[in-house]
């Protein structure tokens, strides 16, 4: 296996962990969810990410040339092997909480997949350009209530600046690019996290002006997702996640 090649796999495996950490966080929604419709809509994302994570994960176990499979991928490593962006692994709390979390992730999606769709890598840019379409419904559902809440009763307004305040210090490691990542924009295979970071920002602050929402003040600063470093919440949402596959390996229905 080249080097090139295990940078691949390590890039393609970020692009998998975030949207099945985060796919596992909305479908714990399923039948507590304020209203039936918010309840199905997050279920269905939920769906809609676990979809793209295991493309991502199809194509990096094919990447990794060994007896290894999706299966594998999600449900056999342990949490420091996982590099999902810790903005995704933040517990759901209330509504609030998760929509906020939901927005954040969302805009950024929305410009990574646009960016990977035209990626030098053919089966970057399928995945990519698959799941961009969905990306576009979820950011479209995240916004809307975003500014419904935001400009809603005075505590619905109050909820969501505490929720935005709360998860703004995670938002920073979404555009911080590392050297894998360089090498691989410079070859026209990856996206460059930094250049996500305006874009991102634009959407972000029109969308908090039309919800009567402020940015914090505080600037981002926790990251180390991408290496392996993560918050606590990781460790026991693993447990319940891999705990069928790791109590009976290989298991069938």
């Amino acid at each position: 296996m080249t080097h090139s090649n295990q940078d691949l796999i390590q890039y393609v495996l970020r692009q998998a962990d975030t949207p099945l950490i985060l796919a596992q966080r909305l479908c714990a929604w399923c039948g507590h969810a304020p209203e039936l419709e918010i309840d199905l809509a997050l279920s269905n994302i939920g769906l809609d990410l676990l979809g793209q994570a295991r493309n991502f994960y199809s194509y990096a176990a094919e990447l990794s040339g060994e007896d290894i499979d999706e299966d594998r991928l999600a449900f056999g490593r342990d949490d420091l092997e996982y590099r999902n962006l810790l903005l995704a692994e933040q517990p759901n709390g209330g509504f609030n909480d998760t929509l906020v979390r939901q927005f954040f992730l969302d805009t950024y999606h929305f410009l990574l997949h646009q960016g990977l769709s035209q990626s030098r890598d053919p089966r970057l840019a399928a995945i990519s350009a698959k799941s961009l379409k969905e990306a576009e419904y979820h950011l479209r559902f995240s916004r809307g209530w975003m500014i419904r809440l935001g400009d809603g009763t005075e505590l619905s307004q109050q909820k969501m600046q505490q929720a935005i305040n709360a998860l703004w210090r995670f938002t920073g490691e979404l555009f911080f690019s590392d050297e894998l990542e360089l090498q691989l924009a410079e070859q026209g295979i990856a996206v460059d996290p930094a250049s996500l970071h305006a874009p991102w920002l634009q959407i972000v602050q029109q969308t908090l002006q039309e919800a009567t929402l402020h940015l914090p003040e505080e600037a981002p600063y926790r990251r180390g997702g991408k290496q392996g470093k993560h918050t606590e919440h990781l460790g026991y949402m693993l447990a319940e996640m891999q705990f069928l596959q790791r109590a009976y390996p290989d298991c069938r229905w």
